[in-house]
């Protein structure tokens, strides 16, 4: 089985640069905003409590998210491995990520980590807002406290990673459009075929 994660501040176009991996190499998606959004519309404890925190920009706690993702690594058949997207956030994370995997005897085969500058985070993070009426992307506030707290809480993931020889980088601004779309996923084509 293979398991990667998809790596990159909010609004890096993971979600969709996802869509095509899943489907060029047999992958379960497994985007903990998806599972998150899906527990608050079906109104349920946990989705009462994510929505709070999500409003704030804060992150939900590790040990319900890792839930939420063993239970999918249990319950799927007929993928040939995982595709994680917005999890790993924090170290104590990936480190739980490792040992989930290790009792499962399998490990991580790659992170691939889709990098673009703040102001890019920015107006990509209005923009989807605009498009698919996010509330949770549309305050400036909330906005810059997601950008902290990657930079904060994920990105000291980038040098775990490099240690563990698993880090694979690459500029996740193709330009605008679905031509810049395209240019990305050729890039990320490249990185996965060498995975």
């Amino acid at each position: 089985m293979k398991y990667y994660i998809l790596f990159g501040p909010p609004g890096a176009g993971k979600g969709t640069q996802a869509g095509n991996m899943v489907e060029t190499y047999k992958l379960k998606h497994i985007s903990t905003g998806e599972l998150l959004r899906a527990e608050i519309k079906a109104g349920t404890e946990l989705g009462i409590k994510a929505k709070e925190l999500i409003a704030a920009g804060c992150l939900v706690p590790d040990e319900v998210v890792e839930g939420m993702i063993e239970s999918v690594f249990n319950t799927t058949t007929g993928v040939e491995g995982f595709l994680l997207d917005g999890f790993p956030r924090t170290l104590p994370q990936a480190k739980a990520l490792d040992e989930m995997l290790a009792k499962r005897g399998e490990e991580l085969t790659g992170v691939i980590s889709l990098m673009i500058n703040d102001e890019v985070i920015k107006a990509r993070i209005a923009h989807r807002a605009a498009i698919e009426g996010r509330a949770d992307d549309a305050k400036e506030e909330t906005i810059q406290n997601r950008i902290n707290t990657y930079h904060n809480q994920t990105e000291p993931l980038i040098d775990y990673y490099k240690a563990a020889g698993k880090y694979h980088e690459i500029d996740g601004d193709g330009g605008p459009g679905l031509e810049g779309i395209e240019v990305v996923r050729g890039r990320l084509t490249e990185v996965m075929k060498n995975l």
